[in-house]
């Protein structure tokens, strides 16, 4: 059997981190001990003078759901906490969660919320209105996982040209990226600035997550995903209440006293 170190290249033993080597042990168990479940491939990058906490999913592995109500009594979840307890109490690990698209002032979501193949909140199509705030500033769009188990982000009306049913799906805005360009509505030197958060689709099966650890505007936000990360279609979904969790790692973006309920929740539970 290969020891550790002979699996680490030569060249680069002196740069590991003892989060890299724990990662390797992981991924190859320790002698005599039966092999442990994938760690997920999260880590913190630089850009720009501003950190982002940046989760990579592969979608052949990590199977990505999307919650609101818990199915059994249809109260909200609201919280990754709560999700996150909900998953203990049926013997699944949470190892990723991210809070989804744009919602109302009833905290529902304000566009196209898939479950599970159920369309729970229809394609919002509706332009222009204030009460929608970045979801009006246009063209908005939408993330979906297909029953295929490949993912895209797309234009709101491009999704609806497709005519294809998904089995998860969040409806937000603004686009950031599409095919390959910044939204043309972003100002290079804006003043706005929050933590945000965002997913892009790399590959048919590699999504992509990142928020924030500071305030950044729209601009920033949305050459991240161009310049630093190599996605041509990125979806803003939420701004200063965002946050990702990651078993064993915490959460990263908005401080906790910025964070309100949401309304729909990304997640990966470990399998049981």
């Amino acid at each position: 059997m290969h020891s550790l170190a002979s699996l680490i290249p030569r060249a680069g033993r002196a740069h590991w981190s003892w989060h890299a080597l724990l990662s390797l042990l992981l991924l190859t168990g320790m002698p005599g001990c039966a092999p442990t479940a994938r760690a997920l491939d999260s880590g913190t990058l630089a850009f720009e003078g501003q950190n982002y906490r940046v989760v990579h999913l592969d979608l052949k592995r990590e199977h990505l759901s999307l919650h609101w109500r818990d199915p059994q009594n249809g109260q909200p979840f609201s919280s990754i906490e709560t999700l996150r307890q909900w998953g203990e109490a049926r013997g699944q690990r949470l190892l990723f969660a991210a809070n989804a698209g744009i919602y109302d002032r009833q905290f529902a979501p304000l566009g196209l919320h898939v479950e599970d193949g159920k369309t729970v909140v229809p394609l919002n199509l509706a332009h222009g209105n204030p009460a929608s705030g970045n979801f009006s500033l246009l063209p908005n769009g939408v993330f979906a996982v297909y029953p295929d188990g490949h993912a895209a982000v797309r234009t709101s009306a491009a999704f609806k040209a497709a005519g294809k049913s998904a089995q998860w799906a969040t409806q937000s805005g603004p686009m950031l990226l599409i095919d390959g360009k910044l939204n043309d509505q972003f100002i290079d030197d804006s003043s706005s600035l929050k933590w945000r958060s965002g997913v892009c689709v790399k590959t048919p099966t590699e999504v992509i997550f990142a928020v924030s650890e500071a305030p950044v505007n729209f601009h920033t936000f949305g050459r991240l995903f161009r310049d630093k990360l190599g996605c041509r279609d990125a979806l803003y979904l939420d701004g200063s209440i965002s946050q990702l969790y990651v078993d064993g790692e915490g959460y990263a973006g908005a401080p906790a006293f910025m964070v309100k309920p949401y309304a729909g929740i990304f997640a990966v539970f470990a399998k049981p």
